[in-house]
C-alpha cells in the first residue's frame, strides 16, 4: 500500500508542543492548503462547501503505543479509542472551515495541524453523510468540555 502527498498543509504551528488538539480548540486559526498543481483540477466545485475534511500524515510522529494517556485525560486508553498522533498508521483527520479557493490554494480556518504536514486527501463535509443520529463518545463524555483550553504537550514526541 502506497500513498503520495497531494499537497501541504500550512499553519501557524511550527512546534508540536502547545498547539490546539482539535479544530474545536483552534477556532479562528488561519492556514492554507497548497495542493500540488497536478491535482488542482480536482478542486473544481469545492468552493461551494463551507467545511472540508483533511486527511493527512502525522509526518513527525514515530512509533506507537497501543495504550496511551490522551491530552484530555490522565488515564490510559486504547489508541483506537483516542485521536493520539502516535498510531500504527499515523493518519490524521480534521474538519476545517473553507474560506475560499484561489487556484490551487485553499484558505482555511480552525486549523489544528502542524505546519508542513503532508496532505493525503480532501473530502467535502456533508452533514447528511457525516452527521449521525444518536451517538456515544465513550470516555470523552467526561472530558469533552476541556477541548477549547487544551493544548498539546510533549507526551507524544
Amino acid at each position: 500500500m502506497e500513498f503520495a502527498a497531494i499537497g501541504t498543509i500550512r499553519s501557524p504551528f511550527s512546534s508540536r508542543t502547545g498547539m490546539p488538539i482539535q479544530p474545536a480548540a483552534a477556532v479562528g486559526m488561519r492556514g492554507t492548503v497548497e495542493v500540488h498543481d497536478e491535482y488542482a483540477e480536482g478542486l473544481h466545485d469545492l468552493d461551494g462547501f463551507s467545511h472540508i475534511i483533511l486527511l493527512y500524515h502525522f509526518h513527525r510522529s514515530e512509533g506507537f503505543d497501543l495504550r496511551v494517556v490522551p491530552y484530555l485525560d490522565s488515564v490510559a486508553h486504547g489508541v483506537f479509542a483516542t485521536r493520539a498522533p502516535r498510531r500504527p498508521n499515523p493518519l490524521g483527520m480534521s474538519v476545517v472551515r473553507l474560506e475560499r479557493v484561489e487556484g490551487s490554494v485553499l484558505h482555511i480556518t480552525d486549523v489544528d495541524v502542524l505546519d508542513g504536514t503532508p496532505l493525503l486527501d480532501i473530502k467535502p463535509y456533508v452533514p447528511a453523510f457525516d452527521s449521525q443520529g444518536e451517538i456515544r463518545v465513550g470516555w470523552v463524555e467526561q472530558h469533552g468540555g476541556k477541548v477549547p483550553a487544551t493544548r498539546s504537550d510533549d507526551r507524544f514526541l
